[in-house]
């Protein structure tokens, strides 16, 4: 199997204010929004925002409330930038779970909630490039 990701699909509580929150809030484009489904391209990957139970459904797994160990990150150019997106989502509605900060491994990150709960990292890792189309080599 080839090593990739082309789709992450957060399931969320109510597609309208998830719309409202990527779109207005981060200034993210939808690509195609079906009934009931939006989908944003981004750099070599795609986001789907789906109805939360409509997920659970189709996947045939109960939504059971856990956080799920997973998280999804947005990794930037400078510190700046960091703080840049933490306050843009704060300013969106997210909840900051963790304020940026130098980290053991050498970069800087902090982490949001989305309206949803769906956490992020926003980070920082000088060892890594953010190539100019954004995609990231490790």
């Amino acid at each position: 199997m080839e090593q990739r990701i082309s789709l992450i699909t957060l399931g969320v509580d109510d597609l309208a204010r998830a719309r409202r929150f990527y779109e207005e809030g981060l200034g993210w484009q939808p690509r195609d929004a079906p009934e009931g489904v939006v989908f944003y391209q981004l750099p070599g990957i795609a986001l789907a925002l789906f109805g939360r139970e409509d997920l659970a459904e189709d996947a045939h797994h109960p939504v059971d409330g856990r956080f799920s160990g997973i998280t999804i990150a947005i990794n930037e150019r400078s510190e700046a930038d960091v703080d840049a997106v933490l306050a843009q989502a704060a300013d969106a509605g997210a909840t900051i779970l963790k304020s940026a900060e130098r980290v053991f491994w050498g970069g800087y990150s902090g982490y949001f909630a989305d309206p949803d709960g769906h956490v992020w990292e926003v980070a920082l890792n000088p060892q890594w490039t953010i190539n100019e189309d954004g995609t990231l080599t490790i």
